[in-house]
C-alpha cells in the first residue's frame, strides 16, 4: 500500500505542478490519472518513485516514508516498476540483454536465470522473435513490449506507467493496450498516467482526475466517466468549449457574436451549416421573440460543443413569458425544427439563483450526407 500525504513539488523556477494531493494507494488497485496537460500527473509518478524529489509531504511504501532521509531508495525502487513514454532502451544492446542486464546488475541474478526470465518474458509480449535484435530495428510499439517485459523482469510488486503510448502512432498503441491489459488482470498494483480515455475506463478499478495541482476529482471509471460531479471533470471527459453571452436589451451586437461564434467553430472544426442553424434559432428564439417581446430582457445564452459526442447545443434560459419555439412565424425556422438533426427541450426552471424562469435548449447533430 502506497499512502501520499500533502505531498507538494515546487520546481526552480517557481512552477508548481503538486500543490496537495492525499492519496491512497491499495494493493491490486489499477488507476489511471488524467486531466489536461501540465496538471502535474507525470511529476506525481516520478515523485512516488523518487525520481523527482518532493517539496514537501510524505511518501509512505509499505509502512516506510520515502521521502525521510536514510530510507534506502534502491530498495524501495526494486519494488516500483516505471515504464516511461520514451522507451529508455540501451540502443548498442539486443533486445535479450536489454531485459538481462539489470536483472544480473541489480537482482544479482545468473545469467541463465535472467535469460530464462527475459525469454519468457519476451514469449508474453508476443517479441520471442526479436531476442536478438537491436531496439532500432523495431517498430516503437515493439519497442515499449520490450520495455515493459524489462519492468516486469524486476518482478516489481507496482508499476508506473508514464503515457505509455503517447510517443506510439497509432497504429501501434493497440499492441502496447493490450499488454498493459493482460498485467491489470495479473493482481499487480499499476498507476497509468494517460490521454486514452476509452482505455482508462475499461483497464482500471480507479480514475483520478488532476486539475491545477490537485486530485480535483476520484471514482470508479462510472462515476467518472458517466456521472461526473465536479464542472472541470465534466468538461474533461466531454471535451465542451462554451462561450456565454447575457443580453438585456435589443442593442445585443449580433455581428460580433456572429464572428465569435465563425471563429469558435474554425478552432473546433465545427462545420459551417451547423453553426448556421445555431444562428438562426439564436435570431428566432432571442432577437425576434424573447427580446422583442419584452420591455426589459433578461437572456443567457450559452453555446456549447461536445467534441466527444459531436454535438452542438445552445441553451437560452431567461425570464418573462414563456415562448413555445413551435409557434415561431418562421418558416426557415419551423423546417429547421423539423429536422432529424435537430433536438429541442422547453421547461419551467425551479429555484434558479439568477431568477430565470425559463429554459429552452437546441442540440445539433452532424449527420454527413
Amino acid at each position: 500500500m502506497i499512502e501520499i500525504r500533502h505531498l507538494r513539488k515546487v520546481f526552480d523556477d517557481d512552477t508548481i505542478p503538486l500543490k496537495d494531493i492525499d492519496i491512497t494507494i491499495n494493493d491490486g488497485d489499477v488507476i489511471s490519472i488524467i486531466g489536461p496537460s501540465g496538471t502535474g500527473k507525470s511529476t506525481l509518478l516520478r515523485c512516488i518513485n523518487m525520481l523527482c524529489e518532493p517539496t514537501s509531504g510524505s511518501i509512505i511504501v509499505d509502512g516506510q516514508d520515502i521521502t525521510q532521509k536514510g530510507c534506502n531508495l534502491n530498495e524501495i525502487r526494486k519494488k516500483m516498476g516505471m515504464v516511461f513514454q520514451s522507451f529508455n532502451l540501451f540502443g548498442h544492446l539486443t533486445i535479450i540483454e536489454n531485459i538481462m542486464n539489470p536483472q544480473i546488475t541489480l537482482l544479482g541474478r545468473s545469467r541463465q536465470e535472467a535469460y530464462d526470465k527475459a525469454m519468457y518474458l519476451l514469449q508474453q509480449v508476443g517479441l520471442a522473435s526479436k531476442v536478438f535484435n537491436y531496439p532500432d530495428e523495431l517498430s516503437g510499439g515493439q519497442q515499449q513490449r520490450v520495455a515493459i517485459a524489462r519492468t516486469l523482469a524486476m518482478d516489481p510488486d507496482i508499476i508506473l506507467f508514464d503515457e505509455p503510448t503517447s510517443a506510439l502512432d497509432p497504429s501501434m498503441i493497440g499492441e502496447v493496450q493490450s499488454v498493459i491489459k493482460m498485467l491489470a488482470k495479473s493482481g499487480r498494483t499499476m498507476m497509468i498516467v494517460t490521454h486514452e480515455m476509452d482505455f482508462a475506463r475499461k483497464i482500471s478499478n480507479r480514475i483520478l482526475f488532476m486539475y491545477d495541482g490537485y486530485i480535483y476529482e476520484e471514482g470508479t471509471p462510472r462515476q467518472i466517466f458517466e456521472h461526473p460531479q465536479k464542472e472541470m471533470t465534466k468538461r474533461f471527459i466531454q471535451r465542451l468549449s462554451s462561450l456565454t453571452y447575457r443580453i438585456s436589451s435589443s442593442d445585443f451586437d449580433i455581428e460580433a457574436m456572429n464572428e465569435e461564434l465563425t471563429a469558435y467553430g474554425e478552432k473546433l472544426l465545427i462545420e459551417a451549416e451547423r453553426l448556421s442553424k445555431l444562428t438562426l434559432a439564436f435570431e428566432e428564439i432571442c432577437m425576434n421573440n424573447i427580446v422583442n417581446d419584452s420591455e426589459n430582457p433578461d437572456v443567457l445564452v450559452k453555446v456549447e460543443y461536445s467534441e466527444k459526442l459531436d454535438i452542438l447545443t445552445m441553451l437560452v434560459c431567461y425570464k418573462g413569458e414563456k415562448f413555445d419555439v413551435y409557434s415561431s412565424a418562421s418558416k426557415l425556422f419551423l423546417d429547421l425544427l423539423a429536422e432529424p438533426t435537430t433536438e429541442v427541450r422547453q421547461d419551467d426552471i425551479k429555484d434558479d439563483p439568477l431568477g430565470y424562469e425559463h429554459m429552452i435548449s437546441m442540440r445539433f447533430r452532424w449527420v454527413e450526407e
